[in-house]
This record gives structure tokens, C-alpha cells and sequence, in this order.
């Protein structure tokens, strides 16, 4: 089944047929099976409307039955893309086919719903349809129902929900798992609330459950965003001697965290830990790598990690090459920018939204003019049309000051060094299709994102999330030893 899914996926590549053009042709062969995992593939590649087109066409079909499975996939893909009205609308079909929704359905409801723009909207409906479900005797929450409330209340800093979904939890007949206590420390984690995490950390222990190598990234990651790096090495120590073994976000991660309060022994030190461990840096790594000499005002060394990883991939990820620029931004120095951006084109590459962003942003706080006026010029060729927010976002380069000082380096050696970087950029064109003014823009209004390789799975959440004040506790502190025992 998934060897023909691939056949049909690659009919329609470069669209030259409709992917229902193409089932018509093999209608004979083709089941219910085989629509869903094109519903998950096409899930995963932002193909929602191919979704519902698939699903008309199924209905049509002399072996169609309406299924719960069916359902519930759809309505999960929907909520994914942020179309919630579209997830409603599949439940009340489900309702009206005769399906008598289950609590499969009911938890990707819940899922579609939180991943709408209003959170705290989101999570009362969300919390609405939990307590729906506890009057009904075929849709009893199970533990991926709390799993899903408990990440999204931790991630809204509830932690009076948090308490209370533990507590019915503890009086259900469902047993937490790690994935439970993984969502919650995740959630508290990325909002700093260290004191809440290493509560429910405690808990996690109390329950006998052996924490995984997710359960240490995400607490090295959560310490390496508050700078207490007496703790997150404490975890580290504690990682290595469980029977966990170290993964590429640990590393990464570590880099990252390092890179941003500038110490640059301290990060080199695990890239070097890296190498002792037997794991070769992967292009994520080298990232994180580019991310920190340009924290650390080492443009040249970011220039070399970059011009390493050019060499070493027939096909250098956007977010590569949006990090390089990224470092000479940071560093005041734009026209080096603008050099690496002018080769990146010429080889093909097509820059995404967030790529003339960071630009923008860089050429304004310069006072730049012509550099702007060019990178305008650019956007406009290309069709991107700069919406409200990516103006407003741009002007905080007027109204705040950097995070550190930086100091202008126009070395001959850094301009010839930035050259080089330019003219060893081999990179494949994308084959995704120049972006659009309404991708660009968006029905949210949100400045779009093209990742070529997502690095979600591998690359530690670089955002703005992380906060200057260390959190403090008046509990004890936390032996992570025990922890991993």
C-alpha cells in the first residue's frame, strides 16, 4: 500500500496531473487504506485541500464506508493547518453519515481546536469537549486525551488546570505515561517556569517512571534558555551515566545555549564531547555552530563552519543559509549580507519571507537605504508582498537596542573570507515554486515560513522565548541523579 501511495504522490509531483485524475486511473486498486496514508503524507506536506478533493472522491467510490478512522485522520490534518471550521464541518458530516463519534474523534477535535490562533479561546472549548466526553460511556478520555490537555494547559501557564487534570488522572482508571510527564515539563519548560517543571519532575519520580532522552533534552534545553548551566550540565552528567544515549538535539541544544551568553569555550568543549562520543556534527549542528560565533563576534568562524557545510551537502538547506546571514546581520555587517544573498540567488535559491525578514530588519537598523530599497525591489520580483506585521517587527530595530554590543568588523580578511563563502555556494534549486502574495501575506496574517528540511525534529527552538531572570525556588534543589537511578 505505501509503495503505490508513493507511485500517485510522484504522478502529481511538479503538478502536471490531479492526484484525483490519477485514482480515477487506478480505481481499481485503490481502498480505503490507501487513502489514508495519502491523508497522512499529504498531511505532512501542507495538502489539505488534496485532503478533502480525496475524501469527495472516496465517498463516490461502490466500496466507500464510512469510518470513525477516516474521520478522526481528517479532522486531525485540518487542525494542523489552522482550519478549524473545515474540522467542524468533517465532525458534523461524520454525524450526519451515521458514525457515532468515539473518543479517537473527540481527541483530534480537541488537537484541531488548540491549534487555533486564540489559545486561551481554544483551551475552554478544548476543556468543554473533555468534560462532554466524561458523560458519554464510548468517549471516556484516555491517556492521550490528557496528554493533549495537560501539554496545552502547561504551555498556558496554568498550572491550577495542570493540577486538577493530574488529580483526575490520579482518580481515573488511565495510568500516565511518559509522553504525559514529557508535554508538561516541555510546556513549563519553554515558559522558564522551572520551579513548576521540576515539580512535575518529582511527580514523574513519585510514579516510578524512568525518565527518557527526550525527558533530559528538553530539561537541558529548559536550563540552557534561564543560563543555569550548573544545572543543565548537572543533567548532562546524568544523561550519560543512565542507559540513555545522547542524541543530536542534546548537542545542539547545549551549542545553542552556550552560544547565546557567549562562552565559547564552553560550547566548543561539546562539540568536542560530540566527537568522543562517536556522533559526526549533522547540518543542524553546524547551524547552531554559525548561531554562536556570530554571538560570540567570530564572523570568520561562522564563515568557515558555513563554507564547510556547503562543501559537505549537494543541497544546502534555506535555514543554512538564512543562518549565515543571520550572522553577518548580527555583526553590523549588512553589505556581506547582501553579497551571500546575491550568490545564494544566482545559484537558484529562492529566499523565503523569514530570509528578506531577518534582511529588513538589518538594512533598516544600518539606515541603509539602497540596501532596502534593493531588498524591496527583490521581494516585489518575487511576489512577496511585506505585510503589516513584517513592517512592525521591522521597526524594533529603531526602538530597542541590540541583545549584546557588537562590534563593526570591516577587516579585509572578513570581506575576502564572506566572498569566499559566497562564491563556494553550490546549492540545488528548490523545486518548490516561487511563493505567492497570498502565501506571503496569509488569511492569519502571518509572516510564512519555507523550510526546505524541517528542522523541528532535530534543531532546538532558537526563538524568543528564552528570559534573562534565572528562576529561583525556596524548595530544595532537585538531585538529578536520583532522578536517573
Amino acid at each position: 500500500a505505501a509503495e503505490l501511495v508513493r507511485f500517485f504522490l510522484r504522478k502529481t509531483d511538479g503538478g502536471k496531473d490531479r492526484l484525483v485524475s490519477v485514482l480515477d486511473r487506478h480505481v481499481k486498486v485503490v481502498r480505503t487504506e490507501h487513502c489514508f496514508l495519502l491523508f497522512e503524507e499529504l498531511g505532512r506536506r501542507d495538502g489539505w485541500v488534496q485532503c478533502l478533493e480525496i475524501f469527495r472522491w472516496m465517498q463516490k467510490q461502490r466500496w466507500y464506508v464510512a469510518d470513525n478512522g477516516i474521520y478522526s485522520k481528517l479532522i486531525s490534518v485540518m487542525g494542523r493547518k489552522g482550519q478549524i471550521r473545515m474540522a467542524m464541518w468533517l465532525f458534523s458530516q461524520m454525524r450526519n453519515s451515521g458514525c457515532k463519534p468515539d473518543t479517537s474523534v473527540y481527541n483530534s477535535l480537541i488537537g484541531a481546536h488548540l491549534h487555533s490562533r486564540d489559545k486561551s479561546k481554544a483551551l475552554v472549548k478544548a476543556l468543554g469537549y473533555f468534560d462532554k466526553m466524561k458523560g458519554m460511556e464510548r468517549c471516556q478520555p484516555n491517556i492521550v486525551t490528557y496528554n493533549i490537555l495537560l501539554r496545552a494547559c502547561a504551555r498556558a501557564s496554568d498550572t491550577k488546570q495542570v493540577d486538577i487534570l493530574f488529580k483526575d488522572l490520579d482518580e481515573s482508571i488511565v495510568s500516565p505515561d511518559i509522553y504525559t510527564y514529557n508535554g508538561v515539563i516541555d510546556g513549563y519548560g519553554k515558559n522558564g517556569m522551572i520551579a513548576e517543571m521540576e515539580s512535575v519532575l518529582v511527580r514523574m519520580k513519585s510514579k516510578q517512571c524512568r525518565p527518557d532522552v527526550i525527558t533530559f533534552n528538553i530539561l537541558i534545553d529548559s536550563y540552557g534558555r534561564k543560563q543555569t548551566f550548573d544545572k543543565m550540565e548537572q543533567v548532562f552528567k546524568s544523561l550519560l551515566r543512565s542507559k540513555e544515549r545522547p542524541t543530536h538535539p542534546t548537542f545542539n541544544s547545549m551549542i545553542t545555549n552556550y552560544g547565546k551568553a557567549r562562552l565559547r569555550e564552553k560550547a566548543e568543549s561539546v562539540l568536542e564531547k560530540m566527537g568522543e562520543l562517536g556522533f559526526k556534527p549533522n547540518y543542524v549542528t553546524q547551524e547552531c555552530l554559525i548561531n554562536m560565533y556570530a554571538y560570540c563576534d567570530c564572523v570568520s568562524k561562522a564563515q568557515q563552519i558555513f563554507d564547510e557545510l556547503v562543501s559537505s551537502q549537494s543541497t544546502v538547506p534555506l535555514s543554512s543559509l538564512n543562518a549565515m546571514l543571520d550572522a553577518y546581520c548580527m555583526n553590523r555587517l549588512p553589505m556581506e549580507a547582501d553579497r551571500l544573498l546575491d550568490s545564494a540567488i544566482e545559484k537558484g535559491v529562492v529566499p523565503s519571507a523569514s530570509t528578506y525578514k531577518l534582511l529588513y530588519k538589518a538594512y533598516t537598523r544600518a539606515n541603509d537605504k539602497m540596501l532596502v530599497q534593493k531588498l524591496l525591489q527583490r521581494m516585489n520580483k518575487q511576489g512577496i508582498v511585506p505585510n503589516k506585521k513584517f513592517f512592525l517587527d521591522a521597526l524594533e530595530a529603531f526602538g530597542t537596542s541590540a541583545n549584546k554590543p557588537r562590534r563593526v568588523q570591516t577587516s579585509n580578511s572578513a570581506r575576502e573570507s564572506s566572498r569566499d563563502s559566497a562564491s563556494n555556494l553550490e546549492m540545488a534549486s528548490p523545486s518548490k515554486p516561487v511563493l505567492s502574495t497570498l502565501e506571503a501575506v496569509g488569511a492569519s496574517k502571518k509572516t510564512p515560513r519555507i523550510l526546505p528540511n524541517s528542522n523541528s525534529a532535530s534543531k532546538p527552538d532558537t526563538g524568543s522565548e528564552s528570559s534573562s531572570e534565572i528562576a529561583t525556588s525556596s524548595k530544595p534543589e532537585l538531585s538529578f541523579s536520583q532522578v536517573a537511578s
